[in-house]
């Protein structure tokens, strides 16, 4: 009996090892089934309506409502940068907005690349560049794509009728994980783990003040707007191969909200490429037709990315001239109480 007790958890453990090794093993092919599954729906509706699609003639009043759904786009990314920079006052780090849109504009192009994790390596290190301690750099990034999860399934959840306790079950555990009282001592684990390896711990007062003192609401609400700025370019692009009904933008949103949502968070798809178009097809097929969806979709797509390329853009052009846009703030003074600081923003950091 006792021979048990002591075999029991290590061959628990060792099973565990396997598992692991097994996982990561599979994580290359799983991208690609993936990718292949997402491809191979998205060909078999093409080759039933193909002869619909490439005969929706695009007229002057659908070019002007793809130039807006362009800059909406675009607009949307600007907004991301700014509401980005909001997540970094809320742990007491505070910088401006622009350069908040100058670093979610200079990396997120970066999301395409194969991985889909450099967009995010990329702000983290634009963060400790400031001096920004490590654990905030990190939880900064990743609370930014937490509250989009968490505003595409609120928007979600107004058409969902099937499984909804699921998606509300989602939203909640969403909505819980980014406590204070969750996040503070995964703050706290990282700065630990970093001082053991740097051998240089941190003074208890900066700990105290890279604490999250109240919970995200304004930045979850920003990532509501940003989903929502989504959205409206997603349904002009629809806009600009057929007729939209009044009572179906609802509709358009809710599901362009849920197919976005999958593709941020099912892995091999850089971008959310393919199982975003795969996932409003399914959606909307049986709302709209299919070639209006095809070619919305479709559509979308390029604009997306020409957003993404023409944010890019815009900061590179602010390079070449006065570059003030990379400007960040200068740090708080240390008689300042960074508690106040954070809770109100001085006017510089909304430029």
């Amino acid at each position: 009996m006792e021979q048990d007790t002591v075999l029991g958890p290590i061959c628990m453990y060792y099973m565990a090892i396997g598992l692991k090794a097994w996982i990561s093993r599979l994580k290359p092919y799983l991208r690609w089934l993936i990718l292949g599954g997402t491809c191979f729906f998205l060909a078999t509706t093409l080759r039933q309506h193909w002869q619909d699609v490439w005969a929706m003639q695009i007229t002057a009043r659908g070019w002007a409502c793809l130039t807006l759904a362009l800059g909406v786009t675009l607009l949307a990314h600007i907004w991301a940068g700014w509401v980005w920079s909001w997540m970094l006052w809320e742990f007491n780090q505070p910088q401006r907005g622009t350069w908040g849109i100058y670093t979610y504009l200079t990396t997120n192009i970066a999301k395409y690349l194969p991985g889909n994790i450099w967009h995010f390596y990329g702000r983290v290190r634009a963060v400790q560049s400031l001096g920004v301690p490590i654990g905030i750099a990190i939880v900064s990034v990743v609370m930014e794509p937490l509250l989009m999860a968490a505003a595409a399934l609120i928007l979600a959840l107004l058409i969902i009728q099937q499984q909804w306790p699921w998606y509300l079950f989602g939203l909640g555990a969403l909505l819980i994980g980014i406590h204070p009282r969750l996040l503070n001592p995964l703050l706290h684990r990282l700065g630990r783990a970093k001082a053991a390896v740097t051998h240089a711990p941190e003074a208890p007062e900066q700990v105290a003040q890279s604490n999250l003192r109240r919970y995200p609401w304004k930045p979850l609400l920003g990532e509501i707007g940003f989903v929502m700025l989504r959205g409206l370019g997603f349904i002009m692009a629809i806009a600009a191969l057929g007729p939209v009904q009044v009572n179906q933008l609802l509709l358009l949103l809710s599901s362009f909200s849920l197919a976005w949502l999958l593709g941020l968070i099912i892995p091999g798809a850089p971008g959310g490429l393919g199982v975003f178009e795969a996932t409003a097809v399914a959606l909307l097929q049986s709302q709209l037709s299919p070639s209006l969806i095809l070619g919305g979709v479709a559509w979308y797509r390029l604009i997306s990315i020409l957003a993404e390329a023409g944010g890019a853009g815009l900061v590179w052009l602010d390079n070449q001239g006065s570059g003030t846009l990379a400007h960040p703030m200068p740090a708080l003074p240390p008689q300042a109480n960074p508690s106040t600081a954070a809770l109100s923003p001085s006017r510089d950091s909304m430029e």
